[in-house]
């Protein structure tokens, strides 16, 4: 269920002329598949931690009635009813029984198909800010059951900021506790359909069984950089075997790094932790970004 608006005060931005929403990427610190339900999708047990690397929505009145959607930044976004903004604007206003005039500018500094979570992470934030926007006061209960329609990962995004996910993803047990981290993320110009990694996998009940006991220990104990450290992806060979690329660039993220490279999602993204605050990991960045000729940025944990 969402959090308090308390501890996300940092989300919105009342202005003048409207409100601001910023809705933040994530990685997954381990991602493990349990099996495959009878429902066609996988039993997943993944911890998810929202990153400081975020999209934007600018809510505003609208000239007409209906949904404008208008996308701008760095990477491109569909503009209609196809985009996740568009349906949970759209599916919020039903259930509130309300007519919508509003104007919503997204801004796409996330790439999709990177394994960050942004279009998941939009559609979040498009339910907490159109109810705020239009003070419509849904209950959570609500808001929860058109977030786990519009896809698997965006109920996290109403929580967090880091979480065990189970289930498609929709369960959510919030981490407590002090989890701190800094982390080079390295996002290569590779487009990897979620889809495509599922039909691909195929399962590893003994591998699951061997990760998820040290992970949820750790989890039990709240020791997270524990589980962070094992760098578990049970995806990871699916989509290697999809994009070699992406093998190649992991040794080679490994090989300047002298540490591990870790996948996020079903990919593209990968990412190398550090402790907050550490002094290597700008000189790390720097390497990185001059051997592989790919922009990499460090990113650390958000904090709603």
């Amino acid at each position: 269920m969402p959090q308090e608006a308390d501890n996300r005060s940092g989300q919105f931005e009342a202005r003048p002329d409207g409100l601001l929403v910023r809705a933040p990427a994530k990685i997954n610190l381990a991602l493990l598949v349990a099996g495959k339900r009878a429902d066609g999708y996988h039993e997943l047990k993944t911890i998810m931690a929202k990153i400081d690397w975020m999209d934007e929505l600018f809510f505003q009145s609208g000239s007409r009635e209906g949904i404008d959607l208008i996308c701008t930044g760095p990477c491109w976004a569909p503009q209609g009813p196809e985009n996740l903004v568009y349906r949970a604007c759209r599916m919020l206003g039903e259930r509130a029984g309300v007519s919508l005039g509003i104007r919503v500018t997204l801004r796409k500094n996330i790439p999709a198909g990177t394994g960050l979570g942004s279009a998941s992470s939009d559609a979040a934030a498009a339910l907490l800010g159109l109810d705020r926007f239009l003070k419509l006061k849904s209950v959570d209960s609500t808001i929860y059951d058109i977030a786990c329609r519009l896809g698997s990962d965006v109920p996290f995004f109403l929580n967090g900021p880091v979480a065990l996910c189970s289930g498609r993803g929709e369960k959510i047990q919030k981490i407590t506790g002090p989890v701190n981290f800094s982390a080079i993320l390295v996002v290569p110009n590779v487009s990897v359909s979620t889809k495509r990694v599922y039909e691909n996998y195929t399962h590893d009940q003994k591998l699951f069984n061997t990760l998820w006991s040290p992970i949820n220990a750790a989890f039990e104990k709240k020791k997270i950089d524990l589980a962070a450290e094992m760098c578990a992806n049970m995806l990871q060979t699916s989509c290697f075997q999809l994009h070699s690329d992406l093998a190649h660039l992991k040794d080679r993220i490994e090989r300047v790094c002298r540490r591990n490279a870790c996948l996020s999602g079903s990919g593209s993204s990968m990412f190398v932790l550090f402790n907050a605050c550490d002094a290597k990991i700008q000189t790390c960045r720097r390497d990185l970004e001059r051997n592989l000729g790919i922009p990499c940025r460090v990113v650390n944990i958000n904090r709603w």
